[in-house]
Parts: C-alpha cells; sequence; structure tokens
C-alpha cells in the first residue's frame, strides 16, 4: 500500500467526521440574527473515536494528528471488548468527563457500543457509523451477521482461549494465517498482516450474543457513506452493520467511498435514512 494511498484513505475518514461535525453548526440556521455570533464563537465539538473488536486505537493515531492539527479535541479510548453492555456502560462513562459537544465516532462493533453509550447524552450532536453496527433494540451481531451473510468472521477463523475465573467464556482471536483475508481484506502486505495479527486485541466471544437496548441513532443525527465498498447490491446493507472491510479503521486502508448521508438538523425521520440503508 503506498503512502499516496494512505493519504488519501485518511482524508476521507476526516471528511466523514468533519461533516458529523458539521452538524452543530447547522443549529445556527434556526437562531435569531442576534445569537447568532455568539454561537458561531461555539468550541468546536470533541472528536471521540471507538475501535471495534481484534483491533486498539493505535490504528487511529493519524487521524487523530490530523484531527488535533485542525484545532479539535480527539479523544479516541480503549474498549474493553467484554461485553456490549459492560463496554457501553465504561464509555458513558467516559463521555460524561468530555464537556461540550461530542460527535461520536464508531467503527465495527464499536457502533453498536456507540449506539448504546450515547442514549440519552444530550452533548452527543452526531454519530458516525464507519462500517459498524447500528443495532436496532433486541438485535445481537450474531443476529445480523446471520440476516445480512457474506462476512469472513466465521468459527472456522476464530481460536477460542477459554477465560479462568468468575463468569468464564472465551476471548475469540482471529487465526494468524486468517487475518489479512478476514480484517484486512488483504489489502497491507502480508508481513504487516502478520504484526496486526500478533497484537489483536481479542473481544470476548459474549459480545456478539449480547442484545442491543434502544439505540441513540433514533434521536441522534446519524451519518454513514454513501457508497460502501462492494459490488454487490448487499453490500450497502453489510456496510452498514460491520462487515465490510475493517479497512476504514487500519493504516493504509481504504474508507468507504463517498460523502455521508446527513440528516437534515431537526428532520424528525432521520432515523428513517438507516432503514433505507440497511433494506435498499
Amino acid at each position: 500500500m503506498t503512502s499516496a494511498t494512505s493519504v488519501r484513505a485518511h482524508l476521507r475518514l476526516l471528511a466523514i467526521v468533519a461533516a458529523a461535525a458539521s452538524l452543530g453548526a447547522g443549529a445556527l440556521l434556526a437562531l435569531p440574527a442576534s445569537a447568532a455570533p455568539a454561537a458561531a464563537r461555539a468550541p468546536k465539538p470533541t472528536i471521540v473515536l471507538v475501535h471495534g473488536a481484534f483491533a486498539d486505537a493505535s490504528g487511529l493515531d493519524t487521524v487523530v494528528g490530523r484531527l488535533q492539527r485542525d484545532g479539535y479535541r480527539v479523544v479516541a479510548p480503549a474498549n474493553p471488548l467484554r461485553s456490549l453492555s459492560g463496554d457501553s456502560a465504561y464509555l458513558k462513562a467516559l463521555l460524561k468527563t468530555v464537556t461540550g459537544p461530542v460527535v461520536l465516532v464508531g467503527h465495527s462493533y464499536g457502533g453498536a457500543v456507540i449506539s448504546n453509550a450515547a442514549t440519552g447524552n444530550a452533548n452527543v450532536k452526531a454519530l458516525v457509523y464507519l462500517a459498524a453496527y447500528a443495532l436496532e433494540k433486541g438485535e445481537t451481531i450474531a443476529s445480523i451477521g446471520t440476516k445480512f451473510p457474506g462476512s469472513h468472521l466465521t468459527p472456522g477463523t476464530l481460536n477460542r482461549v477459554p477465560l479462568t475465573g468468575a463468569g468464564g467464556g472465551a476471548d475469540l482471536y482471529i487465526k494468524p494465517d486468517k487475518f489479512r483475508d478476514v480484517f484486512l481484506s488483504n489489502r497491507l502486505s502480508a508481513a504487516r498482516a502478520a504484526v496486526l495479527a500478533a497484537t489483536q486485541r481479542p473481544p470476548k466471544a459474549a459480545v456478539f450474543a449480547e442484545a442491543s437496548g434502544t439505540p441513540a441513532w433514533k434521536t441522534i443525527p446519524l451519518l454513514v457513506p454513501r457508497r460502501p465498498p462492494g459490488p454487490r447490491h448487499r453490500a450497502r446493507r453489510r456496510a452498514l452493520h460491520g462487515q465490510a472491510s475493517q479497512g476504514p479503521y487500519r493504516r493504509g486502508q481504504r474508507t468507504p467511498r463517498g460523502l455521508p448521508d446527513r440528516p437534515g438538523r431537526g428532520d424528525p425521520h432521520h432515523s428513517r435514512r438507516r432503514e433505507k440503508v440497511t433494506r435498499e
């Protein structure tokens, strides 16, 4: 993967995040003229980037640096990857430490986490889903995988490592010889993929079977790419449900093509955009 390709990939990701951040600026249109100048001086939103399974936040370092140079405060926390409810509660607690408006970005499993963590938080002004799961209440990641088949992440590509102590269960690792295909869609060199496979962070198996609570995208504007990668008709649906390439996250990978759909401020039907994306 060339350095030019890497730069283009991160610029696309930045364009998506910047578009989400601009949602807050749209509120100026609804303010009296006397209030607009004060609102224009409002601080930029904090961008909170939530990684998914089999990864950590280090793959977002270039994006973090570029956003910071553009004047944004950025937080890229460690997603515990222990349970959907627990991970969401952790992120919800972290969001309480962030003052001012927030744009919350989730990748892959991180999408399910931000959907639950942002519920009831008035500071979260927009949600961004990058090849991420946007679950309905009661849905699980496993059920979405059944409903929209095609993911290369299957039981045969995983190693289970039993957990000892209270709670039991197992951690899941992508098999090293499968990692480049499953996680990277064969878009990085074999040598780089081997490094990422060796340093992957495992989710607990239970995260895939836990049902989502009431999702925040019902009430908070959400943005998703217009044209997720993939030639088949169902690729648009799979991308929102986290089954597209992990490329939007990893350094040097291609992010979803095109700018995201941007629901209008105050549009009471903006959540229907998700239905359009997933059912199209």
